[in-house]
């Protein structure tokens, strides 16, 4: 649970901070104001609020305008607003990639990769793998060093609490006599 709630964090956090960059965007940058034209007094004139809709309105002499969506003519803002969803598709891509190496249990990053296995000897070694450990021997994450059938999951082996009894039990399997 842990887990899955500092990978939640590091999502706030980074929507935070892209909210504020767009919202300072939209602070520095003012909607444009179309004037569609002026309007004689006591007059009678078909004004278009929407592109599918108009009204007729009899006003006193004034002007017309209307906040242009800023996508349909500012390509200046359009292109920055593009920019800065890139961005925040990099921060979640990154976010996601530091998650995964990162232990279930402690959130420690993950040390020391070992490489298994060997191409020239998979029928004695299996494939290539490389393989992750908690720096605290929490655990060990496993995950293909070639991804041929598609994407595969990494394997997430949790050891025990009581790291001497793993320890030992190799030395108990060596046939060794008590």
């Amino acid at each position: 649970m842990r887990y899955w709630a500092y990978f939640v964090a590091k999502l706030a956090a980074a929507g935070a901070v892209l909210g504020g960059l767009l919202g300072l965007l939209n602070w520095q940058w003012p909607a444009e104001r179309l004037v569609f034209r002026e309007i004689p007094a006591h007059s009678s004139v078909v004004v278009f609020s929407d592109p599918l809709r108009y009204r007729l309105i009899t006003t006193p002499a004034r002007t017309i305008t209307y906040d242009a969506p800023r996508f349909a003519y500012d390509l200046g803002y359009t292109f920055m607003v593009m920019i800065l969803f890139l961005l925040a598709v990099g921060v979640v891509y990154l976010a996601w990639w530091d998650q995964r190496r990162r232990c279930r249990v402690c959130l420690h990053r993950l040390r020391m990769p070992v490489e298994t296995g060997s191409w020239g000897r998979m029928l004695l070694f299996g494939r290539p793998r490389i393989e992750y450990i908690c720096p605290y021997g929490h655990g060990t994450l496993k995950e293909e060093e070639l991804q041929i059938s598609g994407l595969e999951n990494p394997e997430w082996t949790r050891h025990s609490d009581d790291i001497w009894e793993e320890l030992c039990a190799s030395s108990k399997d060596s046939g060794e006599p008590k």
